[in-house]
C-alpha cells in the first residue's frame, strides 16, 4: 500500500468462490445482426455459438462495442480491435484515438506540445512530410483531421509540405480514394495560392504499402519506404489523381491493394523524397499499422530490410504507438493513460494468466488488453504465446487461419492446471471479413466456432467457467446499406462491406464451475465492452475496483 492509500488487493466477492479456471474467448469481428444472405455468421455452421445463444437467456446477452462505449467521439464511430481490447482489459472507458486527436485539434494543444515544437524546427529550411491513411473511416485516421493539421502548420510557418497517401477501401467503400484525393488536391492548391509549396508526393494501397502490422510482412513497409523516402516506385505520375484513377482501372484493382506510386516533375524526378533536415509526421492515430514504419524511421539499428538511405529527420507520430517501447520518441498527442487494468489487478492477486492468439491479433490479448503496455506484469505468473500467422497471402486464401492451433494451445493450458485465466483471440471473422470474400468468411466463422468448442470442452473437463464475447462487428454484415437498410447497388451489383460495423456483440457465460444463481443483470441495458472486466473479476471471486464500469452479473439465491 502506497502513501496515497492505494492497494492492489481486491476484496473478495461475497457470493462467488475463487479458484475456478476461467477461459475468456474473444471472437474478433463477431457482431449480432439480422439473419440474411450477407450475414456470414448466420450462414456458417456455428453449432457451438448457436447453443450458447439458445441456452439459458440469463447467460447470454449483447453489449455495445462502438462509439462512446469504447471511448470514440460519436455513435457513428465503428469500434475496432484496439479500442475494444483496451475496454475489455481496462474496465473503464478512456478517450481513444480519434477522440484524443479531435480534442487536441479543437483546443489547439496539438500545436503547443513538445512533439509539434520538435518537428517545427524543420519548417524554415526543410520539408514537412505527412504519411498516413487517406480515409474518413475513423478507424486509423480521418481526412478532416489531416485538413486541420494542414491548416495549423500553414499558420505556423511551414514552407514546404509533401503528403504520402495510403488508399483505404477497407474501412470505407472501395473506390472512395478518388474523391479523397480530389478533396486533398483542392486543399493543397489553396495552400499553394498562399505561397506554401504543398503537394502529394507518393501513394499506394494500405495493404500493399506501409501499413503492415505485427511484423507480418516487412516487404509492405519496404515498398512504402522506397516511395516515400527514396522517391522510387514502379509507377510514376505527374499527379496523384491521375495515379489513383489509372491504377484503379487495372483488372481486379481495388483501393486496398493499389501498387506504390510516386509523383514526378517534368524531368521525371520525384517531387518529394524524404531527405536530411526534413520533418515527418505519421498521421494515423491507431497504432498497429504505423509501428513498423515508426521503427524504420526511428531505429538506428535496423535489419528488417535494406533502407539504402536513412535521412536525418525530425519524426513524430500523431500518437505514441507503443508506450512500452516509447515509440516514437516524439508524438503530437499524448496517449490515454490507461492504468490499473484488470490483468494487472488479477496478477497482483495471484491469478495465473495465459494469453494466446496468432500474430495478427496477438497484441490485442496482450499489449492492448494491458492498457497499451508490452511485456509481463509478473513473468512468474503469466505466459503469452504467439502463433505465427500466414504471411504472403490474403486471409481469404486460408480462412481457417490458426483458429484450431490457438484453441489447442488454450486447451493445453487449461488442462495443465497451471493457469487460472486463459485468454485468447480468434481473428477469423475480422481478418477474413475484411477481404470482402463472403464464402471465405463463412468458412472462417465455422472455423472460429470449432475452436470455441475445443476450448469449452477443456473447460468442461476441469470444472471451469467460460466467458465468450467479441470486440466489434464485421462478419455479421458484409454489404453496404442505404438509410433504409437495403443493400446498395453499383452497376447492378451489391457493394460489399469490408469494414467493421456498428452492431452489438454477444457475451455468454457458463461452464460447470459457474456458481448457481449467477445470471446477467437486467439493469445494465447499455452495457458495453468495458463492463466485461468487472464481470470476469467477479467470476474469479473478486469485487472489481469501485471506479470500474459495473459488472454485468449478479448472484440470486435459488
Amino acid at each position: 500500500m502506497g502513501s496515497s492509500g492505494f492497494s492492489w488487493k481486491l476484496p473478495d466477492h461475497p457470493k462467488l468462490p475463487k479458484g475456478k479456471t476461467i477461459a475468456v474467448i474473444v471472437l474478433d469481428g463477431w457482431g449480432e445482426a439480422n439473419p440474411n444472405e450477407y450475414n456470414c455468421i448466420h450462414n456458417a455452421e456455428t453449432p457451438t455459438m448457436d447453443s450458447l445463444k439458445k441456452g439459458a437467456p440469463e447467460h447470454w446477452r449483447l453489449v455495445r462495442a462502438h462509439g462512446k462505449a469504447v471511448g470514440l467521439p460519436t455513435e457513428d464511430d465503428m469500434g475496432n480491435s484496439e479500442v475494444g481490447h483496451n475496454a475489455l482489459g481496462a474496465g473503464r472507458i478512456f478517450a481513444q484515438g480519434a477522440k484524443l486527436v479531435d480534442l487536441a485539434l479543437e483546443s489547439g494543444k496539438i500545436f503547443e506540445g513538445d512533439g509539434f515544437n520538435y518537428i517545427k524546427e524543420s519548417f524554415e529550411t526543410g520539408t514537412l512530410h505527412l504519411i498516413g491513411l487517406l480515409s474518413d473511416g475513423g478507424v486509423h485516421s480521418r481526412l478532416d483531421q489531416v485538413q486541420l493539421l494542414l491548416k495549423g502548420v500553414s499558420e505556423r510557418g511551414v514552407k514546404r509540405i509533401r503528403l504520402h497517401v495510403l488508399t483505404d477501401g477497407r474501412d470505407v467503400l472501395d473506390g472512395s480514394s478518388v474523391a479523397f484525393v480530389e478533396t486533398l488536391e483542392n486543399d493543397l492548391a489553396k495552400l499553394r495560392e498562399k505561397g506554401i509549396d504543398a503537394r502529394i508526393a507518393s501513394g499506394g494501397g494500405r495493404m500493399n504499402v506501409t501499413m503492415d502490422r505485427y511484423e507480418n510482412d516487412w516487404s509492405v513497409v519496404k515498398r512504402g519506404w522506397d516511395a516515400q523516402v527514396l522517391g522510387e516506385a514502379p509507377f510514376k505520375f505527374t499527379s496523384a489523381l491521375e495515379a489513383v484513377k489509372t491504377l484503379r482501372a487495372a483488372p481486379k484493382a481495388n483501393d486496398q491493394y493499389l501498387p506504390p506510386f510516386v509523383i514526378v516533375d517534368e524531368s521525371g524526378k520525384s517531387v518529394g523524397p524524404i531527405v536530411d533536415g526534413d520533418a515527418v509526421v505519421t498521421f494515423n492515430f491507431r497504432a498497429d499499422r504505423m509501428t513498423m514504419l515508426a521503427k524504420a524511421l526511428e531505429y538506428e539499428k535496423f535489419d528488417n530490410f535494406d533502407r539504402v538511405r536513412v535521412p536525418k529527420i525530425r519524426y513524430a507520430g500523431m500518437l505514441e504507438y507503443d508506450g512500452e517501447l516509447k515509440l516514437p520518441r516524439h508524438y503530437l498527442v499524448s496517449p490515454p493513460e490507461i492504468d490499473r487494468t484488470s490483468g494487472e489487478y488479477l496478477v497482483h492477486n495471484g491469478v495465473r494468466t495465459f494469453a494466446c492468439s496468432e500474430t495478427v491479433k496477438f497484441g490485442h490479448v496482450t499489449f492492448f488488453w494491458n492498457g497499451n503496455r508490452s511485456g509481463y506484469f509478473n513473468a512468474d505468473l503469466e505466459q503469452y504465446v504467439e502463433i505465427p500467422s500466414d504471411s504472403g497471402i490474403t486471409f481469404n486464401e486460408q480462412p481457417k487461419m490458426k483458429a484450431v492451433e490457438i484453441a489447442e494451445k488454450a486447451k493445453e493450458a487449461i488442462l495443465s492446471g497451471k493457469f487460472d485465466q486463459i485468454r485468447v483471440n480468434l481473428p477469423n471473422g475480422d481478418m477474413v471479413g475484411h477481404t470482402g470474400d463472403i464464402e471465405a468468411t463463412i468458412v472462417a466463422c465455422k472455423a472460429a466456432d470449432e475452436a470455441v468448442k475445443i476450448i469449452l470442452d477443456a473447460i468442461q473437463q476441469v470444472g471451469g467457467i467460460y466467458v465468450v464475447t467479441a470486440d466489434h462487428g464485421n462478419a455479421e454484415d458484409m454489404v453496404k446499406r442505404d438509410k433504409a437498410g437495403k443493400p446498395l447497388l453499383k452497376d447492378g451489383k451489391v457493394q460489399i462491406l469490408t469494414s467493421h460495423t456498428l452492431e452489438p456483440v454477444p457475451i455468454a457465460i457458463g461452464g460447470p464451475g459457474l456458481a448457481p444463481g449467477v445470471r446477467f443483470r437486467n439493469d445494465v441495458p447499455t452495457g458495453g465492452l468495458a463492463n466485461v472486466a468487472a464481470t470476469v473479476m467477479n467470476l474469479h471471486g473478486f469485487e472489481a475496483p469501485s471506479d470500474y464500469e459495473t459488472t454485468l452479473i449478479e448472484v440470486v439465491d435459488k
